[in-house]
């Protein structure tokens, strides 16, 4: 189809620690889980309420993997560009399972590291796939 974009932004935090894993040939691939939230005032009781919802995101690209594997946490504030992609596979009991991930590969693809400067961390904070980790520039104050 002409005309389509399939393109996914998130804003959020991850509920656990990157989960890297690696290949046959050798390349690291990473998963995350990121809570997204939105939160409103109840009309009827007055009370503040929230819903939360997770995303997994999966990044294939080796720059925005090695970004994941050094220098996010539990509860890293990132955002991220990538496009849905839903897997289908069969598990041992011969039942059929789908998985709609937010995929992290190729151009275009981005990863950014929103939580302030950490003591241990190196100064680079962000990353695009078209873009070498070199060129990125340093900021160390975060405008918020």
């Amino acid at each position: 189809m002409a005309g389509s974009i399939n393109r996914v932004t998130l804003l959020g935090h991850l509920g656990k620690d990157p989960e890297i894993r690696k290949t046959q040939d050798g390349r690291e691939i990473a998963t995350l889980s990121v809570a997204t939230s939105e939160s409103w005032k109840d009309r009827n009781t007055g009370e503040r309420r929230e819903r939360v919802e997770w995303h997994r995101a999966v990044i294939f690209n080796d720059g925005l993997t090695g970004v994941a594997r050094d220098y996010l946490r539990k509860g890293s504030k990132v955002y991220l560009e990538g496009q849905l992609q839903t897997r289908k596979w069969t598990d041992q009991s011969g039942q059929e399972r789908y998985a709609t991930e937010v995929v992290l590969q190729g151009f275009g693809a981005t990863l950014v590291l929103l939580d302030p400067k950490r003591e241990d961390a190196p100064a680079a904070s962000s990353a695009r796939a078209d873009e070498p980790a070199a060129s990125q520039p340093i900021d160390d104050e975060i405008p918020f």
